[in-house]
């Protein structure tokens, strides 16, 4: 599982024109699974992303977490985040697992996500999806297990 977490202080995914999942201040979460994932994994995951003190406290240290700002989560799939580029110009994704097996993961990180009492909203998987937003700091970090 790979997760590419950007600080943001708002961020909407969109298909075919119409928004499907918006939030303000929080957390955009790039995700792919590899398809091996468990629920050990998942869980690991979901409050590792909740938790995280990546916003600025009053001294302007990345000492609060999600829950300390009120902040919301964004997550959208994203299979090419196993894109292998080591070799040849096109990227190889033999390392992203299955579709149907990865929506399902997404789905159970998702209800995970919300049973850590997070605001979550997704992009629709699959689809071919325009994500807007706004960095706050800008802060990026990619997380793995």
């Amino acid at each position: 599982m790979r997760v590419v977490v950007q600080r943001v202080s708002r961020a909407q995914v969109s298909v075919d024109g119409r928004t499907v999942g918006k939030i303000g201040r929080g957390l955009l979460l790039l995700v792919a699974m590899h398809g091996r994932e468990t629920a050990e994994d998942l869980a690991w995951m979901a409050n590792r992303c909740v938790g995280l003190r990546v916003f600025q406290d009053e001294e302007g240290k990345m000492n609060l977490s999600l829950a300390d700002v009120a902040g919301s989560l964004l997550v959208v799939s994203q299979f090419t985040l196993y894109g292998d580029c080591r070799k040849g110009r096109r990227p190889s994704f033999v390392e992203a697992g299955e579709p149907q097996v990865s929506e399902r993961l997404i789905e159970r990180f998702v209800e995970l996500l919300r049973a850590e009492k997070a605001v979550v909203e997704t992009g629709r998987f699959g689809a071919m999806m325009e994500i807007d937003l706004c960095n706050e700091g800008p802060v990026t970090l990619i997380i793995e297990r």
